[in-house]
């Protein structure tokens, strides 16, 4: 799988990209994870990325020509969707991390200022929100989306398995997880559930099942 991400600050992701699951993913080249800079794409003497907006208004809005270079340069592969992170788009969810896991390449567009020239909405497949608020960016999301498409592939985690018996995962994507114990069996009168020490697999089954919400 290949992530092409489209940022003003290519760096912005790398401490979080270069860590944990990530990282060890991208070693195992089970994920690609590239930056591109629009900045790269402009032809004036300060690259500039922004402009102020038709019709008068605060702030800058984001150039389509430098993107839609971004964009051009990008090699498409055959299964390939290009987002653009908008907190007004489809709210993400896990449905759509395992519908995007069988792509071969996600392109996401992240905007900066006040948005991004509408043009650019001809080249892309849709747009996509993590939440009903407002970031000053579209990085922080499309790492949202990168992890938790990236965990879903073969692979990436330990155990393919783990994917499918925690929140959201499996054949009912609405049932949260059971809750989890470890050591010590006792904090502050806080005990640890007996059927959980029971040893009997079937009751801690019956339990868990009992107690997912």
């Amino acid at each position: 799988m290949q992530f092409n991400i489209i940022t003003i600050f290519p760096r912005i992701l790398d401490s979080y990209i270069n860590e944990s699951i990530l990282k060890r993913a991208q070693k195992a080249k089970l994920i690609k994870i590239n930056s591109h800079n629009p900045r790269d794409f402009t032809t004036d003497k300060h690259h500039h990325v922004d402009d102020s907006p038709y019709g008068g208004g605060p702030g800058m809005v984001m150039m389509v020509e430098p993107i839609v270079k971004a964009l051009k340069k990008i090699k498409k592969k055959k299964k390939s969707l290009v987002i653009m992170m908008d907190p007004a788009g489809e709210q993400f969810n896990q449905k759509m991390a395992q519908k995007f896991s069988k792509l071969d390449q996600i392109i996401f567009i992240c905007g900066r200022y006040e948005g991004i020239d509408a043009r650019v909405d001809k080249f892309i497949d849709a747009k996509i929100s993590v939440g009903p608020y407002v970031l000053s960016g579209g990085e922080l999301p499309a790492a949202v989306i990168v992890e938790a498409v990236s965990r879903l592939l073969p692979g990436v985690l330990g155990k393919f398995e783990s994917t499918q018996y925690e929140t959201f995962g499996g054949e009912k994507q609405d049932i949260v997880e059971h809750p989890q114990y470890t050591r010590p069996e006792k904090f502050l009168n806080m005990k640890v559930p007996d059927v959980l020490l029971s040893g009997n697999h079937a009751e801690i089954d019956k339990w868990r099942r009992a107690k997912k919400k």
